[in-house]
């Protein structure tokens, strides 16, 4: 069971990783795009849970790291992604401060978050 539960995370993370490629979020230009862009590229590839639901959580980090077990390095894809969306400001930021503050507390260094603090 263990080693089924490892392989579908690692399954999500390579789908975020397909889906941030096929933003254009792995290129030297961040894009900017839609919100519902990042919606549609998610159902597209049958991504287990729903984005929406996510933001709406009082603590999506949380959310994402307990409840939906997601790695360090597909939460930093997901804020990666998040981050260059239309979504608003506040929450963004609100977003990468949390998520800094997760896996910098694990000693995980995102230079890739890091380098989008204001």
């Amino acid at each position: 069971m263990e080693d089924y539960i490892l392989r579908e995370i690692d399954r999500i993370g390579e789908m975020l990783q397909h889906i941030a490629r096929r933003l254009g979020l792995l290129n030297d230009n961040p894009p900017d795009y839609s919100l519902k862009a990042v919606k549609e590229e998610f159902d597209k590839e049958n991504l287990p849970f729903d984005l929406d639901a996510v933001l709406q959580q009082e603590n999506p980090v949380w959310y994402l790291v307990e409840v939906l077990k997601l790695s360090d390095y597909g939460l930093e894809t997901m804020i990666d992604i998040i981050f260059h969306s239309d979504l608003d400001e506040n929450k963004k930021q609100a977003l990468l401060s949390d998520a800094l503050a997760y896996l910098d507390g694990k000693g995980y260094f995102s230079f890739r978050l890091h380098s989008f603090l204001v």
